[in-house]
């Protein structure tokens, strides 16, 4: 799921309206890895990942991945208007010997293509939303210019994490994804009582995420998801980029 930004101010007052007590996670320095150096791995985040307990049919009820499903979102970066289709496909990918749904994300910008991915997500038996890994790649003038961000599980000491939480409840950090040096979110449940309004509409119930990444401790994000609906809010702050999306509307 693509990120969202507002200024700060903005962003402190729709959490506040949440009616969280969550701290402000400590401050976090990681510095970029020399050129020809290897990442330092972390060796204590380890899951085991059986695929006997995972499903491609992910019917966790805040993100709901049936295929055929599409998400429209509306917003802004930096200024400059932008759209977000999220499209759930009816295509598979096996990766660790699990099979997972393959997300389709388009990013545009007055029409023109912007960033381009597809994400790889499987479903555990306690109703976790894993995430197996993505293949991104951002564009200027129809010309592939960048593929940061891509990885899989399994591949360069990369390994898989939750990004939506079955039964989430307010408390620490949970890894999203990780690939040393390239991949390495972090998210914290702040509520699930949330209220979010969107041109979509207005909901109530709503999960709320900070979401914090260790390699660049300046960008904080915070994601709103409805019940039944999926994620209907993004936004991001405390970075060099300001940048917000929301749901315009939801077919599937």
């Amino acid at each position: 799921m693509r990120k969202l930004v507002l200024p700060l101010t903005a962003a402190a007052v729709l959490v506040a309206g949440c009616g969280s007590s969550d701290k402000p996670a400590p401050t976090t320095t990681a510095a970029a890895p020399a050129t020809g150096t290897t990442p330092a791995v972390d060796t204590s985040y380890n899951p085991k990942i059986v695929p006997s307990q995972f499903t491609s049919n992910v019917t966790n009820s805040y993100w709901p991945l049936k295929p055929g499903t599409k998400w429209v979102y509306t917003g802004t970066k930096d200024g400059a208007p932008q759209q977000v289709d999220v499209t759930v496909t009816r295509q598979s990918k096996t990766v660790l010997g699990v099979r997972c749904v393959v997300v389709s994300d388009i990013v545009t910008s007055n029409q023109t293509l912007v960033e381009k991915t597809t994400d790889w997500y499987a479903q555990d038996r306690r109703g976790n939303i894993w995430y197996f890994g993505e293949d991104t790649k951002e564009y200027a003038n129809g010309v592939v210019t960048s593929t940061h961000g891509t990885w899989e599980a399994g591949v360069d000491n990369a390994k898989p994490g939750i990004v939506v939480q079955g039964t989430p409840r307010p408390g620490g950090f949970y890894r999203q994804e990780y690939r040393p040096g390239q991949a390495e979110d972090k998210a914290r449940v702040i509520t699930v009582t949330g209220v979010g309004t969107v041109p979509a509409g207005r909901y109530s119930n709503v999960l709320l995420t900070k979401d914090i990444d260790p390699l660049n401790p300046d960008k904080v994000e915070h994601k709103w998801y409805a019940p039944g609906v999926g994620p209907i809010q993004v936004i991001r702050i405390g970075s060099a980029h300001h940048e917000q999306i929301k749901l315009v509307s939801k077919r599937g």
